[in-house]
Protein backbone atom coordinates (compact mmCIF):
# COMPACT_ATOMS: atom_id res chain seq x y z
CA UNK A 1 0.00 0.00 0.00
CA UNK A 2 2.84 2.15 0.79
CA UNK A 3 3.75 2.22 -3.08
CA UNK A 4 0.24 2.93 -3.93
CA UNK A 5 -0.19 6.82 -5.07
CA UNK A 6 -2.50 8.60 -4.03
CA UNK A 7 -5.40 10.42 -6.33
CA UNK A 8 -5.08 13.85 -5.62
CA UNK A 9 -8.33 15.92 -7.54
CA UNK A 10 -7.48 20.07 -7.03
CA UNK A 11 -8.43 22.74 -9.33
CA UNK A 12 -6.57 25.26 -7.97
CA UNK A 13 -2.90 24.44 -9.74
CA UNK A 14 -1.20 26.55 -6.30
CA UNK A 15 -3.18 24.46 -4.02
CA UNK A 16 -2.78 20.70 -5.69
CA UNK A 17 1.04 22.02 -5.57
CA UNK A 18 1.00 22.40 -1.93
CA UNK A 19 -0.50 19.22 -0.99
CA UNK A 20 1.08 16.84 -3.39
CA UNK A 21 4.89 18.84 -1.84
CA UNK A 22 3.54 17.58 1.42
CA UNK A 23 2.31 14.23 0.59
CA UNK A 24 5.48 13.44 -1.25
CA UNK A 25 7.63 14.65 1.84
CA UNK A 26 6.09 12.32 4.07
CA UNK A 27 6.63 9.19 1.37
CA UNK A 28 3.34 8.63 -0.34
CA UNK A 29 3.69 8.68 -4.71
CA UNK A 30 1.04 11.29 -6.08
CA UNK A 31 -1.64 11.09 -8.97
CA UNK A 32 -2.66 15.18 -9.75
CA UNK A 33 -5.84 15.37 -11.49
CA UNK A 34 -7.57 18.87 -12.05
CA UNK A 35 -11.12 18.38 -13.21
CA UNK A 36 -13.64 15.54 -12.67
CA UNK A 37 -13.18 14.52 -16.59
CA UNK A 38 -9.65 14.05 -15.80
CA UNK A 39 -10.28 12.35 -12.28
CA UNK A 40 -12.53 9.98 -13.82
CA UNK A 41 -9.91 9.22 -16.86
CA UNK A 42 -7.33 8.54 -14.26
CA UNK A 43 -9.10 6.89 -11.49
CA UNK A 44 -7.62 2.94 -12.05
CA UNK A 45 -9.24 0.64 -9.20
CA UNK A 46 -6.58 -0.67 -6.76
CA UNK A 47 -4.36 1.31 -8.24
CA UNK A 48 -5.90 4.27 -6.33
CA UNK A 49 -7.21 3.29 -3.17
CA UNK A 50 -6.92 6.91 -1.64
CA UNK A 51 -8.09 9.76 -3.33
CA UNK A 52 -8.12 13.49 -2.00
CA UNK A 53 -11.11 15.10 -3.74
CA UNK A 54 -11.96 18.57 -3.88
CA UNK A 55 -15.70 19.17 -4.01
CA UNK A 56 -15.96 22.28 -5.85
CA UNK A 57 -14.26 21.35 -9.75
CA UNK A 58 -15.02 23.23 -12.70
CA UNK A 59 -16.93 20.98 -15.00
CA UNK A 60 -18.59 18.73 -12.14
CA UNK A 61 -19.60 18.22 -8.56
CA UNK A 62 -17.02 16.22 -6.68
CA UNK A 63 -19.96 13.79 -4.97
CA UNK A 64 -20.34 12.62 -8.14
CA UNK A 65 -17.29 11.67 -9.01
CA UNK A 66 -16.73 10.21 -5.67
CA UNK A 67 -19.89 7.98 -6.18
CA UNK A 68 -18.86 6.94 -9.49
CA UNK A 69 -15.35 6.03 -7.91
CA UNK A 70 -17.08 3.74 -5.11
CA UNK A 71 -19.16 1.94 -8.19
CA UNK A 72 -16.12 0.95 -9.42
CA UNK A 73 -14.97 -0.39 -5.96
CA UNK A 74 -16.92 0.48 -2.70
CA UNK A 75 -14.08 0.00 -0.43
CA UNK A 76 -11.95 2.82 -1.81
CA UNK A 77 -10.72 5.77 0.70
CA UNK A 78 -11.87 9.07 0.07
CA UNK A 79 -11.14 11.88 1.91
CA UNK A 80 -13.17 15.04 0.79
CA UNK A 81 -12.18 18.51 0.64
CA UNK A 82 -14.55 21.71 1.06
CA UNK A 83 -14.52 25.33 1.51
CA UNK A 84 -15.37 26.66 5.01
CA UNK A 85 -19.46 27.10 5.54
CA UNK A 86 -19.77 24.13 2.91
CA UNK A 87 -20.16 21.65 5.59
CA UNK A 88 -23.57 20.54 4.82
CA UNK A 89 -21.70 18.89 1.32
CA UNK A 90 -19.23 17.10 3.39
CA UNK A 91 -22.31 16.26 5.43
CA UNK A 92 -23.41 14.82 2.08
CA UNK A 93 -20.15 13.52 0.54
CA UNK A 94 -19.78 11.35 3.97
CA UNK A 95 -23.29 10.00 3.27
CA UNK A 96 -22.24 9.05 0.21
CA UNK A 97 -19.68 7.17 1.65
CA UNK A 98 -16.56 9.35 1.91
CA UNK A 99 -13.76 8.41 4.36
CA UNK A 100 -13.42 11.91 5.93
CA UNK A 101 -13.35 15.43 5.33
CA UNK A 102 -11.36 18.57 5.53
CA UNK A 103 -12.75 21.97 5.45
CA UNK A 104 -10.43 25.02 3.87
CA UNK A 105 -7.76 25.83 4.82
CA UNK A 106 -6.24 23.10 7.25
CA UNK A 107 -2.67 22.01 8.08
CA UNK A 108 -0.22 19.76 7.45
CA UNK A 109 -0.39 18.13 10.30
CA UNK A 110 -4.20 17.58 9.79
CA UNK A 111 -3.55 16.74 6.08
CA UNK A 112 -1.35 14.04 6.97
CA UNK A 113 -3.25 12.47 9.47
CA UNK A 114 -6.32 12.05 7.64
CA UNK A 115 -4.53 10.99 4.71
CA UNK A 116 -2.27 8.33 7.41
CA UNK A 117 -5.74 7.34 9.11
CA UNK A 118 -6.99 6.74 5.38
CA UNK A 119 -3.97 4.53 4.35
CA UNK A 120 -3.80 2.39 6.83
CA UNK A 121 -7.50 1.75 6.70
CA UNK A 122 -6.95 0.80 3.20
CA UNK A 123 -4.08 -1.26 3.85
CA UNK A 124 -5.74 -2.98 6.61
CA UNK A 125 -6.75 -6.97 4.80
CA UNK A 126 -8.26 -8.48 8.83
CA UNK A 127 -11.19 -10.17 7.39
CA UNK A 128 -14.73 -8.82 7.88
CA UNK A 129 -15.72 -8.98 11.46
CA UNK A 130 -18.68 -12.22 11.18
CA UNK A 131 -22.49 -11.46 12.06
CA UNK A 132 -23.09 -14.09 14.58
CA UNK A 133 -26.30 -15.62 15.15
CA UNK A 134 -25.80 -14.30 18.71
CA UNK A 135 -24.62 -10.79 17.57
CA UNK A 136 -21.72 -8.77 17.12
CA UNK A 137 -19.37 -6.25 18.97
CA UNK A 138 -20.97 -6.51 22.32
CA UNK A 139 -24.69 -6.71 21.05
CA UNK A 140 -26.87 -9.52 21.27
CA UNK A 141 -29.41 -10.22 18.83
CA UNK A 142 -29.69 -11.18 15.53
CA UNK A 143 -33.15 -9.27 14.48
CA UNK A 144 -33.43 -7.19 10.92
CA UNK A 145 -33.15 -3.83 12.39
CA UNK A 146 -30.10 -4.67 14.65
CA UNK A 147 -28.27 -6.75 11.34
CA UNK A 148 -28.67 -3.10 9.62
CA UNK A 149 -27.00 -1.53 12.80
CA UNK A 150 -24.29 -3.84 12.94
CA UNK A 151 -23.74 -3.22 9.13
CA UNK A 152 -23.46 0.65 9.39
CA UNK A 153 -21.13 0.03 12.68
CA UNK A 154 -18.94 -1.81 10.72
CA UNK A 155 -18.62 0.62 7.60
CA UNK A 156 -18.04 3.24 9.23
CA UNK A 157 -15.96 1.80 11.99
CA UNK A 158 -12.73 2.16 9.72
CA UNK A 159 -13.45 5.66 8.90
CA UNK A 160 -13.00 8.17 11.09
CA UNK A 161 -16.22 10.51 10.34
CA UNK A 162 -17.52 11.71 13.34
CA UNK A 163 -20.94 9.18 14.55
CA UNK A 164 -24.17 10.37 15.72
CA UNK A 165 -25.98 7.64 17.67
CA UNK A 166 -29.49 8.20 18.78
CA UNK A 167 -31.87 6.31 20.66
CA UNK A 168 -33.83 6.04 24.05
CA UNK A 169 -31.73 5.10 27.30
CA UNK A 170 -31.24 1.61 27.53
CA UNK A 171 -30.89 0.61 24.00
CA UNK A 172 -26.78 0.51 23.99
CA UNK A 173 -25.79 3.85 22.72
CA UNK A 174 -22.06 3.08 24.82
CA UNK A 175 -21.93 -0.36 23.44
CA UNK A 176 -21.91 0.87 20.15
CA UNK A 177 -19.77 3.59 20.52
CA UNK A 178 -17.07 1.10 21.71
CA UNK A 179 -17.87 -1.01 18.59
CA UNK A 180 -16.98 2.03 16.46
CA UNK A 181 -13.69 2.60 17.99
CA UNK A 182 -12.89 -1.12 18.06
CA UNK A 183 -13.09 -1.79 14.28
CA UNK A 184 -11.34 1.71 13.66
CA UNK A 185 -7.05 2.04 13.24
CA UNK A 186 -7.66 4.37 16.47
CA UNK A 187 -8.41 0.93 18.74
CA UNK A 188 -5.14 0.75 19.98
CA UNK A 189 -5.89 4.19 21.93
CA UNK A 190 -7.68 5.46 24.57
CA UNK A 191 -11.83 5.35 24.16
CA UNK A 192 -12.82 7.61 26.59
CA UNK A 193 -16.35 8.06 27.18
CA UNK A 194 -17.71 11.75 28.75
CA UNK A 195 -21.70 11.74 29.85
CA UNK A 196 -22.52 15.18 29.71
CA UNK A 197 -25.78 15.03 31.55
CA UNK A 198 -24.10 13.61 34.61
CA UNK A 199 -21.36 16.49 35.15
CA UNK A 200 -22.53 19.60 36.64
CA UNK A 201 -22.00 22.65 34.19
CA UNK A 202 -19.61 24.78 35.62
CA UNK A 203 -17.10 21.91 35.58
CA UNK A 204 -18.42 20.40 32.20
CA UNK A 205 -15.86 22.33 30.42
CA UNK A 206 -12.82 21.29 32.57
CA UNK A 207 -13.89 17.70 32.43
CA UNK A 208 -13.76 17.98 28.23
CA UNK A 209 -10.75 20.31 27.52
CA UNK A 210 -8.82 20.51 31.33
CA UNK A 211 -7.62 23.02 33.48
CA UNK A 212 -4.47 23.85 35.03
CA UNK A 213 -3.88 23.97 38.45
CA UNK A 214 -5.20 27.55 40.13
CA UNK A 215 -7.12 28.25 37.29
CA UNK A 216 -10.16 29.07 39.62
CA UNK A 217 -11.05 27.40 42.93
CA UNK A 218 -10.78 23.66 43.49
CA UNK A 219 -8.04 23.60 41.04
CA UNK A 220 -5.93 22.10 42.84
CA UNK A 221 -3.76 19.70 40.22
CA UNK A 222 -3.39 20.38 36.21
CA UNK A 223 -5.83 18.41 34.54
CA UNK A 224 -5.62 17.35 30.90
CA UNK A 225 -9.82 16.89 30.36
CA UNK A 226 -11.39 14.32 28.30
CA UNK A 227 -10.18 15.42 24.98
CA UNK A 228 -6.46 15.34 25.74
CA UNK A 229 -6.56 11.73 27.44
CA UNK A 230 -8.54 10.24 23.78
CA UNK A 231 -5.46 12.02 21.69
CA UNK A 232 -5.33 9.52 19.20
CA UNK A 233 -8.14 7.46 20.07
CA UNK A 234 -12.14 8.25 20.19
CA UNK A 235 -13.95 10.85 22.84
CA UNK A 236 -17.62 9.54 23.40
CA UNK A 237 -20.03 12.25 24.21
CA UNK A 238 -23.14 10.64 25.63
CA UNK A 239 -26.04 12.95 26.36
CA UNK A 240 -24.51 15.29 23.99
CA UNK A 241 -28.08 18.05 24.08
CA UNK A 242 -27.08 17.97 27.59
CA UNK A 243 -24.34 20.26 26.97
CA UNK A 244 -24.64 23.92 28.12
CA UNK A 245 -24.90 26.26 24.80
CA UNK A 246 -21.74 28.12 25.73
CA UNK A 247 -19.79 25.15 25.85
CA UNK A 248 -21.55 23.86 22.42
CA UNK A 249 -19.73 27.45 20.97
CA UNK A 250 -15.84 25.81 22.47
CA UNK A 251 -16.84 22.57 20.89
CA UNK A 252 -17.38 23.61 17.59
CA UNK A 253 -14.37 25.75 17.81
CA UNK A 254 -12.46 22.58 18.55
CA UNK A 255 -13.87 20.34 15.87
CA UNK A 256 -13.11 23.17 13.08
CA UNK A 257 -9.63 23.37 14.34
CA UNK A 258 -8.45 20.73 16.19
CA UNK A 259 -7.25 22.21 19.12
CA UNK A 260 -7.76 22.60 22.70
CA UNK A 261 -7.02 25.34 25.48
CA UNK A 262 -7.43 23.86 28.80
CA UNK A 263 -9.04 26.58 31.50
CA UNK A 264 -6.13 28.56 32.40
CA UNK A 265 -3.51 27.81 29.94
CA UNK A 266 -2.34 30.94 27.76
CA UNK A 267 -2.56 28.88 24.26
CA UNK A 268 -3.62 26.22 22.60
CA UNK A 269 -2.66 22.90 21.38
CA UNK A 270 -3.56 20.27 18.44
CA UNK A 271 -4.70 16.66 19.66
CA UNK A 272 -6.30 14.67 17.45
CA UNK A 273 -9.36 12.54 18.19
CA UNK A 274 -12.64 11.18 16.68
CA UNK A 275 -15.79 12.15 17.80
CA UNK A 276 -19.01 9.93 18.31
CA UNK A 277 -21.82 11.44 20.31
CA UNK A 278 -25.09 10.27 21.55
CA UNK A 279 -28.67 11.38 22.93
CA UNK A 280 -31.98 9.98 24.12
CA UNK A 281 -33.47 12.87 22.66
CA UNK A 282 -34.37 14.29 19.21
CA UNK A 283 -31.55 16.36 18.07
CA UNK A 284 -33.29 18.30 15.28
CA UNK A 285 -35.99 18.88 17.58
CA UNK A 286 -33.37 20.09 20.09
CA UNK A 287 -32.38 22.53 17.20
CA UNK A 288 -35.79 23.88 16.49
CA UNK A 289 -35.75 24.60 20.12
CA UNK A 290 -33.15 26.61 20.58
CA UNK A 291 -31.12 24.24 22.80
CA UNK A 292 -28.70 23.06 20.30
CA UNK A 293 -26.71 25.02 18.06
CA UNK A 294 -27.43 24.17 14.58
CA UNK A 295 -23.94 24.45 12.99
CA UNK A 296 -22.48 22.05 15.93
CA UNK A 297 -25.07 19.64 14.87
CA UNK A 298 -24.30 19.52 11.27
CA UNK A 299 -20.56 19.14 12.31
CA UNK A 300 -21.90 16.17 14.45
CA UNK A 301 -24.59 14.57 12.17
CA UNK A 302 -22.18 13.37 9.86
CA UNK A 303 -22.86 9.50 10.13
CA UNK A 304 -26.22 8.90 12.46
CA UNK A 305 -27.13 5.54 13.69
CA UNK A 306 -29.97 4.86 15.26
CA UNK A 307 -30.79 2.19 18.15
CA UNK A 308 -34.20 0.67 18.10
CA UNK A 309 -35.98 -0.11 21.71
CA UNK A 310 -36.12 -3.52 22.56
CA UNK A 311 -39.61 -3.78 21.89
CA UNK A 312 -38.98 -3.74 18.16
CA UNK A 313 -35.99 -6.18 18.19
CA UNK A 314 -38.41 -9.20 17.99
CA UNK A 315 -37.48 -12.31 19.34
CA UNK A 316 -34.00 -10.29 20.48
CA UNK A 317 -35.25 -9.72 23.82
CA UNK A 318 -35.19 -13.59 24.07
CA UNK A 319 -31.80 -13.98 22.98
CA UNK A 320 -30.90 -11.07 25.32
CA UNK A 321 -32.49 -12.65 28.18
CA UNK A 322 -30.96 -15.81 28.01
CA UNK A 323 -27.12 -14.46 27.26
CA UNK A 324 -27.77 -12.03 30.41
CA UNK A 325 -29.02 -15.04 32.60
CA UNK A 326 -26.23 -17.77 31.93
CA UNK A 327 -23.80 -14.59 32.87
CA UNK A 328 -25.60 -13.48 36.01
CA UNK A 329 -26.12 -16.98 37.08
CA UNK A 330 -22.22 -18.01 36.74
CA UNK A 331 -21.51 -14.57 38.89
CA UNK A 332 -24.10 -15.20 41.32
CA UNK A 333 -23.10 -18.77 41.24
CA UNK A 334 -26.99 -20.21 40.54
CA UNK A 335 -28.45 -22.65 39.26
CA UNK A 336 -30.54 -20.71 36.54
CA UNK A 337 -30.19 -22.56 32.87
CA UNK A 338 -33.70 -21.31 30.88
CA UNK A 339 -36.66 -19.15 30.88
CA UNK A 340 -40.00 -21.32 31.14
CA UNK A 341 -42.52 -20.92 28.25
CA UNK A 342 -44.70 -18.56 30.50
CA UNK A 343 -41.60 -15.99 31.10
CA UNK A 344 -40.99 -16.39 27.08
CA UNK A 345 -44.41 -15.34 26.65
CA UNK A 346 -44.58 -12.53 29.29
CA UNK A 347 -41.19 -10.95 27.94
CA UNK A 348 -42.15 -11.22 24.75
CA UNK A 349 -45.47 -9.58 25.58
CA UNK A 350 -44.16 -6.08 27.77
CA UNK A 351 -43.18 -3.31 26.23
CA UNK A 352 -39.90 -2.88 27.96
CA UNK A 353 -39.49 0.87 28.41
CA UNK A 354 -36.79 0.77 30.05
CA UNK A 355 -35.03 -1.24 27.44
CA UNK A 356 -32.19 -3.33 27.50
CA UNK A 357 -31.10 -2.12 30.93
CA UNK A 358 -34.95 -2.48 32.32
CA UNK A 359 -34.31 -5.98 31.18
CA UNK A 360 -30.89 -6.47 32.91
CA UNK A 361 -32.12 -5.22 35.93
CA UNK A 362 -35.13 -8.17 36.18
CA UNK A 363 -32.89 -10.89 35.70
CA UNK A 364 -30.27 -9.92 37.93
CA UNK A 365 -33.12 -9.35 40.51
CA UNK A 366 -34.28 -12.73 39.94
CA UNK A 367 -31.01 -14.41 40.20
CA UNK A 368 -29.77 -12.65 43.25
CA UNK A 369 -32.90 -13.50 45.32
CA UNK A 370 -33.78 -16.86 43.84
CA UNK A 371 -32.32 -20.21 42.61
CA UNK A 372 -33.39 -22.78 40.44
CA UNK A 373 -32.60 -24.23 37.20
CA UNK A 374 -35.54 -22.77 34.82
CA UNK A 375 -36.98 -18.72 35.82
CA UNK A 376 -40.77 -19.52 36.16
CA UNK A 377 -43.48 -16.28 35.81
CA UNK A 378 -43.97 -15.96 40.11
CA UNK A 379 -40.63 -14.74 39.72
CA UNK A 380 -41.68 -12.07 37.61
CA UNK A 381 -42.08 -8.25 38.82
CA UNK A 382 -45.36 -7.41 39.09
CA UNK A 383 -45.60 -4.73 35.94
CA UNK A 384 -44.22 -7.90 33.88
CA UNK A 385 -47.06 -10.17 35.47
CA UNK A 386 -49.46 -7.76 34.25
CA UNK A 387 -49.04 -7.36 30.90
CA UNK A 388 -48.93 -11.05 30.35
CA UNK A 389 -52.06 -11.53 32.18
CA UNK A 390 -54.12 -8.93 29.96
CA UNK A 391 -52.17 -10.78 27.43
CA UNK A 392 -53.78 -13.84 28.30
CA UNK A 393 -57.30 -12.27 29.03
CA UNK A 394 -57.57 -10.85 25.37
CA UNK A 395 -60.85 -11.77 23.90
CA UNK A 396 -60.10 -14.47 21.04
CA UNK A 397 -63.08 -13.89 19.09
CA UNK A 398 -63.26 -10.36 18.65
CA UNK A 399 -63.94 -11.15 14.57
CA UNK A 400 -65.61 -14.23 14.53
CA UNK A 401 -68.10 -14.71 11.79
CA UNK A 402 -71.56 -15.81 12.52
CA UNK A 403 -72.18 -19.00 12.42
CA UNK A 404 -73.89 -19.35 8.51
CA UNK A 405 -70.89 -17.05 6.92
CA UNK A 406 -67.66 -18.10 5.81
CA UNK A 407 -64.70 -16.24 5.91
CA UNK A 408 -63.88 -16.05 2.77
CA UNK A 409 -67.11 -14.91 1.47
CA UNK A 410 -66.53 -11.96 3.91
CA UNK A 411 -63.12 -11.12 1.98
CA UNK A 412 -64.80 -11.09 -1.30
CA UNK A 413 -65.40 -7.40 -0.56
CA UNK A 414 -62.19 -6.45 -0.29
CA UNK A 415 -60.59 -8.78 -3.45
CA UNK A 416 -58.70 -5.55 -5.49
CA UNK A 417 -56.91 -4.22 -2.39
CA UNK A 418 -53.30 -4.49 -2.33
CA UNK A 419 -52.22 -7.08 -0.21
CA UNK A 420 -50.45 -4.80 2.52
CA UNK A 421 -53.25 -2.10 2.84
CA UNK A 422 -55.58 -4.97 3.64
CA UNK A 423 -53.25 -5.97 6.18
CA UNK A 424 -53.01 -2.83 7.46
CA UNK A 425 -56.14 -1.85 7.85
CA UNK A 426 -57.10 -5.29 9.53
CA UNK A 427 -54.40 -5.18 12.36
CA UNK A 428 -55.50 -1.30 12.97
CA UNK A 429 -58.84 -2.73 12.87
CA UNK A 430 -58.21 -5.48 15.38
CA UNK A 431 -56.40 -3.02 17.59
CA UNK A 432 -59.22 -0.55 17.64
CA UNK A 433 -61.77 -3.38 18.41
CA UNK A 434 -59.08 -4.27 21.34
CA UNK A 435 -59.15 -0.34 22.90
CA UNK A 436 -56.08 -0.03 21.69
CA UNK A 437 -53.90 -2.36 23.49
CA UNK A 438 -51.43 -4.08 21.53
CA UNK A 439 -50.48 -7.10 23.35
CA UNK A 440 -54.51 -7.75 23.12
CA UNK A 441 -54.58 -7.35 19.55
CA UNK A 442 -51.28 -9.70 19.00
CA UNK A 443 -53.81 -12.30 21.16
CA UNK A 444 -56.04 -11.97 18.82
CA UNK A 445 -54.35 -12.09 15.77
CA UNK A 446 -51.65 -14.88 17.20
CA UNK A 447 -48.30 -13.17 16.75
CA UNK A 448 -45.74 -11.46 18.91
CA UNK A 449 -46.40 -7.67 20.14
CA UNK A 450 -43.24 -6.82 19.17
CA UNK A 451 -44.20 -7.67 15.41
CA UNK A 452 -47.01 -5.32 15.66
CA UNK A 453 -44.94 -2.22 16.63
CA UNK A 454 -42.31 -2.86 14.16
CA UNK A 455 -45.52 -2.85 11.19
CA UNK A 456 -46.87 0.24 13.05
CA UNK A 457 -43.31 2.34 12.99
CA UNK A 458 -42.67 0.71 9.23
CA UNK A 459 -46.18 2.50 8.84
CA UNK A 460 -45.56 6.04 10.83
CA UNK A 461 -47.59 4.74 13.60
CA UNK A 462 -46.02 6.77 16.45
CA UNK A 463 -46.30 4.24 19.51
Amino acid sequence: MADDPILLVEDTPSLSAVYAALLKKAGHAVDCAFTAAEARSRYQRGAHRVVLLDLMLPDGDGIDVLRSMRAEDPDIKAIVITANGSISRAVEAMRAGAFDFLVKPFDETRLLKTVDAAVESAADDAPQPEIREEGFQGFVGSSPAMRAVYDTIRDVGRSSATVFITGESGTGKEVCAQAIHALSPRRARPFVPLNCGAIPRDLLESEVFGHLKGSFTGAIADKPGAAATADGGTLFLDEICEMDIELQTKLLRFLQTGAIQPVGAPAPRKVDVRIVCATNRDPQAEVEAGRFRSDLFYRLFVVPIHLPPLRERGRDVIEIAEALLAEYARVEGKRFKTLSSGVVSAFASYAWPGNIRELQNVLRNITVLRDGEEITPDMLPARISAAREAMAAAPIDVFRTQENTSLRARLKALVGAPLDRIEREFIEATIDACEGSIPKAARVLEVSPSTLYRKRESWGVKA
